[in-house]
């Protein structure tokens, strides 16, 4: 199931340009960067329904999604990209652009703690 960003209450999400970096940059295909994106939108909807209350609880759900983003990077290499230092960084500060959305003030790294990109 797709979660469209304007679905979510958090008014902050909803006005979010999600992975513009990657999408403005033509090395990475349109269909990979929907992906990821649709990941941290479920993220967004998971930490909206879940609605953890200490930082644990977030990096539980943070987690989940990095290990869905870790999933994707046979479909980048198909595509002929790869998740490299550009994406990381992107993804990495989406990360922490939702958690703090969320009002939490979380460790970046401690985010993406799970990540092999």
């Amino acid at each position: 199931m797709s979660i469209n960003q304007q679905e979510l209450s958090n008014s902050i999400i909803q006005n979010h340009s999600f992975l513009r970096g990657m999408y403005q940059d033509s090395y990475f295909p349109t269909a990979c960067v929907d992906k990821t994106k649709a990941i941290l939108l479920a993220l967004c909807a998971a930490i909206e329904s879940k609605n953890p209350q200490t930082l644990p609880e977030l990096y539980e759900l943070t987690h989940a999604a990095t290990d869905k983003i870790n999933d994707l990077q046979e479909y980048f290499y198909q595509n002929d990209s790869e998740i490299e230092t550009a994406a990381r960084d992107c993804i990495a500060v989406n990360f922490e652009k939702i958690a703090q959305a969320y009002g939490f003030d979380a460790d970046l790294e401690t985010l993406v703690a799970n990540r092999d990109w």
